[in-house]
């Protein structure tokens, strides 16, 4: 169970009900019924939380929620978001990979550079010292591309 209050629930809530008044399909509109009643009670159960992962990503993502609730409901669906699942998956890859940016930490930088991989996708490569570490930057997060000698 993930509790959701304050200013958090007032963005989910009101995400939530501005999708479900545009949505068509029954289905869909039963997620997000159960979704509005779960942020009521302050407490997301698994499918609640995925749906509300989905509505805060697209959100944040095209500036909606900046924009509707201004920064501080911005912050506030950034702190749900980490602590939802694929917002926790995000962190924990950022976090691997700081750790392996470590590892270079002191050492004289040779090169840095910068690749595209595709559309919203990046490969930042760092050379020290004869070593190469390579990160992928794209929308499943920050992961190790390759690591040569």
């Amino acid at each position: 169970m993930i509790a959701v209050h304050g200013e958090a629930a007032e963005v989910a809530l009101g995400e939530a009900q501005a999708v479900l008044a545009m949505v068509q399909d029954d289905e869909r509109r039963g997620r997000l019924a159960d979704l509005v009643a779960a942020v009521q009670e302050g407490e997301l159960g698994d499918d609640e939380a995925q749906a509300l992962e989905e509505l805060i990503e697209l959100g944040l993502s095209t500036g909606r929620i900046r924009s509707v609730y201004g920064p501080e409901g911005e912050q506030a669906a950034l702190k749900t978001y980490r602590r939802l699942p694929g917002g926790r998956a995000l962190s924990d890859s950022a976090k691997e990979v700081s750790s392996a940016l470590d590892a270079l930490e002191g050492r004289v930088l040779e090169s840095v550079k910068v690749q595209s991989a595709g559309p919203g996708a990046y490969v930042v490569s760092v050379a020290v010292e004869g070593l190469e570490l390579s990160v992928k930057l794209d929308r499943a997060g920050a992961r190790i591309h390759s690591v040569g000698v």
